[in-house]
């Protein structure tokens, strides 16, 4: 073969193979395209990955949680809105947290012990995350992110912050650690997005 024609051909495969990876890029960056609050993947407790995107059709509320804090006893209004509302298409999702306070020390299993001996707690609980600054999941990354959030953006204040999402996965509230989870804002926020049928 021609030294002129194998070296045309060699530069053919080659860009043939760079134009094939840069699609393959493509395709994979567009496969994990982030669209909304529901897009992510958590680990539960029990070390299981759970696509948030089964909770899709849902009213989901989402909380950062911990054990050692003076919020703590929010679990029981937590479990109690997941108790009367999960028929009507509400899920509870608790991300324990330990970036305040050191407030939530413990392993998965010594978490999900404590939440179910003083509280009860049945709603869907994850592993310990962190929810702010770089080392935060990219699940909070876009919850507290102007870019992807603007309405409710912010770094997260302290434990037991609470963001509502809607059926379509879109944040619709968000209410501070103060804020009781039975208290009337709250309870009529969901209630309103219930009534949002699919």
């Amino acid at each position: 073969m021609p030294r002129g024609l194998s070296r045309n051909l060699l530069l053919a495969a080659c860009i043939l193979t760079l134009s094939l990876g840069q699609f393959v890029a493509a395709e994979s960056q567009k496969d994990s395209k982030v669209d909304d609050a529901l897009s992510f993947k958590m680990e539960s407790l029990t070390g299981d990955e759970v696509d948030l995107s089964k909770y899709r059709g849902k009213v989901v509320l989402m909380v950062n949680v911990a054990s050692e804090c003076g919020a703590t006893p929010q679990y029981a209004p937590l479990q109690g809105l997941y108790s009367k509302y999960k028929d009507k298409g509400l899920v509870v999702l608790g991300f324990p947290c330990n970036q305040f306070g050191s407030q939530e020390p413990g392993t998965s299993q010594e978490i999900r012990q404590f939440c179910t001996a003083n509280y009860g707690v049945t709603f869907p609980m994850f592993a310990k995350i962190n929810v702010n600054g770089e080392e935060a999941a990219p699940l909070y990354k876009y919850l507290t992110s102007k870019e992807t959030n603007p309405k409710h953006a912010g770094p997260i204040g302290w434990n037991f912050e609470k963001f509502l999402i809607d059926r379509d996965g879109n944040v619709v509230e968000r209410f501070p650690t103060p804020v009781d989870p039975a208290s009337d804002d709250v309870v009529e926020a969901i209630e309103r997005e219930l009534a949002e049928e699919k």
